[in-house]
């Protein structure tokens, strides 16, 4: 089961302009004072961004999830490195041959470890 923090992130990653606090904490179906612990972890972890925001008068803090850096480790099949990083083909990618090629690498790879 999801730690309200992992539906926290989740909510304000869906968000590609950000979440206000005072929306997210009656999203979650939590207090305003729990809202604030869960988003406090979060900021500290550098997972989210806070904005200050003022709503009719009222402070809260417009939250906005920080790009995260790729594991390289995703991209690669073993040695090979996933082809549409460089790739200039107009294709389809669910029929792409070069794609097909890695995940069956990926594949292999994963069976054997």
């Amino acid at each position: 089961m999801p730690s309200v923090e992992d539906e926290a992130l989740k909510i304000i990653q869906s968000r590609p302009d950000g979440v206000l606090q005072s929306e997210l904490w009656k999203l979650l179906d939590i207090d305003s004072r729990k809202c604030s612990r869960v988003v406090k972890k979060l900021f500290d972890a550098s997972l989210i961004d806070r904005i200050e925001f003022r709503e009719e008068g009222i402070k809260t803090y417009q939250l906005k999830a920080r790009q995260q850096a790729v594991d390289p480790a995703l991209l690669m099949a073993g040695e090979e490195l996933i082809p549409c990083i460089a790739c200039e083909l107009d294709c389809i990618v669910e029929q792409c041959p070069l794609l097909l090629d890695w995940m069956y690498e990926l594949a292999i790879n994963e069976v054997n470890e």
